[in-house]
């Protein structure tokens, strides 16, 4: 790789949950290295998460991943300008693996530090594959942590319209999976199953929250689906899997359309976004497709590799607030519930 006058390149990390990533990212957009250690295999024999595996993961897998991503790319430590790292939201003891390694870095060569929201780097992730995405615009933000309605008013500067007051999407999108049989991951597992089920079958209800009409509630509807197949088993009835999957599935998504288009019509946006691992369920991607097309509203989406955890939209957005002259200090710190627009 040849470095040119003008470039700026970030070495990005990301230790949030459970993968452990780093990414060269040159001028903000364009990524010349995105290294993924994923630890999905060795959580689901569990059936979700275990913080202190996931932290014990990140240490041996760290170094080996940034070396991968900095050879990966062609360039050096000193080709670098600033090191982007995730410092929250997420599971303490992961985060702190990454900050560590980043601050050290920094350190040692002198390199610049910049801090970076999780939620940030899950909206930059549309910058990688859409040139023309620029604020403003409206974002939904949906994990398994997280489901927020986002206005992005600026690169960097955001403002949460709407939030989940109890489950994330992605929360209960695992918690069903589990209840049917399907296991962790849930989210891919009941996307794939509801292609083979009836949408229309079960009538799930879909909640709506009287003081915001765009905060998100999905803990009603989990309860609904896990009642629905008590109720059937107490009777000795048979359930339908993919039925339930899809009906369950249908539900979620009509309130993120709903909450989602009302934003856009309400605050006069053209452009709308959305970002995070549900982000790569294909039906919830081709409602929004029709949505928007109805709503004459332009469309973004990352591909599914970057919606789920990854250093490379942690570096873009690392890229935009380093522009900004953001600078972290080495007494940087693992913030687990940091909020978007918090430093």
């Amino acid at each position: 790789m040849e470095k040119k006058e003008n470039d700026t390149l970030i070495l990005a990390i990301e230790s949030s949950c459970d993968e452990t990533a780093a990414a060269v990212i040159r001028n903000g957009r364009e990524v010349l290295s995105n290294v993924i250690s994923s630890q999905i295999a060795l959580h689901t024999l569990y059936g979700g998460v275990v913080p202190e595996i996931a932290s014990r993961k990140h240490i041996e897998k760290i170094n080996q991943v940034i070396e991968e991503a900095l050879s990966e790319a062609g360039a050096e430590l000193s080709d670098m300008d600033a090191i982007a790292v995730t410092y929250g939201p997420g599971l303490v003891g992961a985060l702190l693996v990454g900050v560590s390694a980043a601050k050290a870095i920094s350190f040692a060569t002198d390199i610049p530090l910049v801090g970076v929201h999780h939620i940030e780097g899950h909206i930059s992730a549309n910058y990688i594959e859409n040139p023309d995405l620029e604020p403003p615009f409206v974002c939904l933000v949906v994990s398994g942590g997280h489901s927020h309605l986002v206005l992005v008013k600026d690169y960097g500067e955001y403002e949460i319209i709407g939030r989940t007051r109890d489950d994330a999407a992605g929360e209960a999108f695992d918690k069903v999976a589990r209840a049917i049989g399907l296991g962790y991951p849930g989210g891919p597992k009941i996307d794939k199953l509801s292609k083979e089920g009836n949408p229309d079958a079960i009538k799930f209800p879909r909640a709506k929250v009287g003081e915001n009409a765009y905060d998100f509630s999905f803990s009603g509807l989990k309860s609904a689906v896990l009642n629905y197949i008590n109720g059937c088993q107490m009777k000795g009835e048979s359930i339908c899997e993919a039925d339930i999957a899809a009906s369950f599935q249908k539900a979620v998504i009509d309130v993120l359309v709903e909450h989602s288009m009302h934003a856009v019509k309400q605050f006069g946006y053209d452009k709308f976004a959305i970002a995070g691992g549900v982000a790569s369920n294909s039906s919830l991607r081709g409602a929004f497709e029709e949505a928007c097309a109805k709503n004459k509203v332009n469309f973004y989406h990352p591909s599914p590799i970057f919606c789920t955890d990854n250093a490379a939209m942690i570096g873009v957005a690392g890229y935009y607030e380093f522009q900004k002259g953001v600078r972290s200090n080495l007494d940087l710190n693992a913030v687990p519930n940091l909020k978007l627009g918090e430093r």
